[in-house]
């Protein structure tokens, strides 16, 4: 694990995989944090914000954020992303669903943008100015060219894996396999580490960097089938940073 968190450095992009409170790199964010010398203005590149990015927040490594949601699902906000947002020491970059599935799947097309038909008729272009309009020039109607979203390394909690990066993520895959894709760096944390895996997998190895013995590793978030989320132990988390956002 000390030899994957020296893998991140200032001024990245990291994304985190998984989703919410399920399959988070929980193990990995705490050994970052806890480097010494963290790295620090990160961009947090993620689907969904949950405990794993709150916990970079409120460690001071993050200074924005491309999600298009950010909090502890039935836990309420995440608190100490409120508190980096309202304070300003931490810059929102609003996405949607769309904007972030376009930009990945523009980074692994090798094209500066991806077509879609979201975001017409809504406010979301007065957020981000950066992104424009174009003209089908097949059609002639108007579309939204998202542009391509890359990420300097990736982070993402897996059942298993094997000894050459070769993963199953268990169900769920959400965005990990595109960032595997578009990373410049990959790293896996894995419930176990077998010789060969017993099916068919999520993640091939090719663009893996390396590969960490991480039991438990997204708790208290879930891993399934393995374990359920903890609530007791995110109440806890809840409330130490209240005390801390008080304090």
């Amino acid at each position: 694990m000390a030899d994957a968190v020296a893998l991140v450095r200032d001024d990245q992009t990291i994304g985190l995989g998984g989703m919410t409170l399920y399959r988070r790199p929980v193990a990995f964010v705490r050994a970052l944090i806890a480097r010494p010398g963290p790295p620090q203005n990160l961009t947090l590149l993620a689907f969904t914000g949950g405990l794993a990015a709150d916990m970079l927040v409120g460690a001071g490594l993050v200074t924005r954020t491309r999600t298009c949601y950010f909090g502890l699902e039935i836990f309420g906000l995440a608190p100490m992303f409120t508190a980096a947002v309202q304070s300003g020491r931490v810059t929102v970059m609003e996405e949607s669903e769309a904007s972030i599935a376009c930009g990945l799947r523009a980074t692994m097309a090798g094209v500066g943008f991806m077509p879609s038909r979201a975001w017409l008729g809504t406010e979301m272009f007065r957020a981000r100015p950066d992104v424009r309009t174009i003209t089908d020039p097949y059609t002639g109607r108007e579309l939204t060219a998202f542009p391509a979203i890359g990420c300097d390394v990736a982070i993402i909690h897996v059942l298993q894996a094997d000894l050459f990066g070769n993963a199953i993520l268990g169900g769920n895959p959400t965005i990990d396999l595109e960032l595997t894709l578009v990373a410049k760096t990959v790293i896996l944390t894995a419930e176990s580490i077998v010789d060969a895996l017993p099916g068919p997998i999520d993640i091939a190895g090719q663009p893996v960097t390396a590969v960490v013995h991480a039991p438990r590793g997204a708790w208290p978030t879930s891993c399934y089938p393995l374990y359920p989320l903890d609530g007791e132990a995110i109440l806890d988390y809840i409330a130490t940073c209240g005390d801390e956002v008080q304090g």
